[in-house]
């Protein structure tokens, strides 16, 4: 068979698919394994100078108006070339491995350059029009390939695994749906942009709200109401480490500031008719941060009634000053001579009901904050506090 080489690009498959391969035209039986073989090895080449020759022709090209009928053009056409070949594939000659390896390598090639089309110039093809059901048949086996190979990923951190299971059973529903006839290109695009960034993302974890892997949704508008849903359980859970309203609302703002700078492209989304992800999760964060800041202005009000000195009376004064408390406190948890949910705790169970002879209330937030600045001074004091405890409790 004749490698052609002219000004149009598809004129090799062309005459491979019309001709060459079409049962009413030829004999494909008589296709000899060498030929089969030369076909197979070509085709994964020609689809890259295809690409290539595509993207100088349409680069040529002045006024959008061309653009949008010469990528309209080529997209119908290898639509047209793929329910050709894959319905030729019904003929039992092609039953034979060697031509059935050969004509699935022509249904691959087709399927990645229509796939090239749709990333590159999709805003000259008409998205919101319906699949050919050849073409979704084609992608929908190929994707399903790409989904399989996404299941057998396990990430070391939970929260990173379980917003992959997620992923994979929206994606396994999506893709398991009868009525797929009604699939638009936009949405295969996006399924299929989806299953690529995730097969090349590294799946691992990282400190704060999102991982990359959720950077990576977030990034796409990963719209599903089941993910939504585990990021504000995740946020809850976190915010749930402290039981103090003001601790609250400071880790609440932290994280909506933190999720706020995760970047997502506005025109995409996995589900059409959902609200934008950013968006619900933005209304959300906006709302629970007004009901907490409420909650505390309660708490505030509630509390002027309660006299000061009722507060101090009961107060043990320490030979220490506030940095030297902290950094023993600091200690005592993070060696777990105490232990409580949160460092935080400690502070806020311990500090209230201290003093110095310099200050009779502490707040236990300052207390903490000091305990990660100690000087040397400080230190040495808290060290020798300690000794002298410890000699104290040989002597008994």
């Amino acid at each position: 068979m004749k490698m052609m080489n002219n000004n149009y690009p598809l004129e090799w498959l062309d005459t491979l698919i019309l001709v060459h391969f079409n049962p009413d035209k030829t004999d494909v039986s008589q296709l000899s394994e060498d030929e089969l073989a030369v076909i197979s090895e070509y085709v994964v080449k020609e689809s890259g100078r295809i690409q290539v020759r595509i993207k100088n022709e349409i680069f040529d090209l002045r006024r959008k108006r061309q653009i949008r009928l010469l990528v309209r053009k080529y997209h119908s056409t290898l639509i047209f070339l793929l329910d050709t070949i894959v319905d030729s594939h019904k003929c039992s000659a092609f039953q034979k491995p060697l031509l059935a390896a050969a004509a699935t390598a022509v249904v691959k090639c087709l399927d990645d350059l229509l796939s090239f089309l749709e990333k590159r110039f999709s805003n000259y093809l008409s998205l919101d029009e319906r699949v050919p059901i050849t073409y979704l048949m084609v992608s929908r086996n190929e994707l399903q390939l790409k989904l399989k190979s996404l299941k057998k990923r396990k990430a070391e951190n939970e929260e990173v695994q379980q917003v992959l299971s997620v992923v994979i059973k929206e994606l396994e529903l999506a893709l398991s749906i009868q009525d797929r006839n009604r699939i638009t290109f936009r949405q295969l695009l996006y399924e299929r942009t989806l299953l690529n960034e995730l097969e090349r993302a590294h799946i691992i974890e990282t400190h704060g709200l999102c991982s990359m892997l959720d950077h990576l949704l977030i990034g796409l508008n990963f719209n599903s109401a089941a993910y939504i849903e585990l990021l504000i359980q995740r946020v809850v859970s976190k915010i749930e480490t402290t039981e103090e309203l003001s601790e609250k609302l400071n880790l609440l703002s932290y994280y909506g500031k933190e999720f706020n700078q995760v970047y997502s492209d506005e025109k995409l989304f996995f589900k059409a008719g959902t609200q934008h992800l950013k968006t619900v999760l933005g209304n959300w964060f906006v709302h629970e941060i007004q009901y907490l800041e409420r909650q505390l202005e309660l708490s505030a009000v509630s509390s002027k009634g309660t006299v000061a000195h009722d507060k101090t009376d009961n107060k043990v004064e320490c030979d220490l000053s506030a940095d030297q408390i902290g950094i023993i406190l600091r200690a005592a948890d993070e060696a777990r001579v105490v232990k409580s949910r949160s460092m935080s705790l400690v502070f806020q169970r311990i500090v209230p009901h201290l003093s110095t002879a310099f200050k009779r209330d502490l707040s236990y937030q300052s207390v903490r904050s000091k305990s990660y600045n100690a000087e040397e001074n400080d230190k040495n004091i808290a060290i020798m506090t300690l000794e002298k405890m410890i000699k104290k409790i040989r002597s008994y």
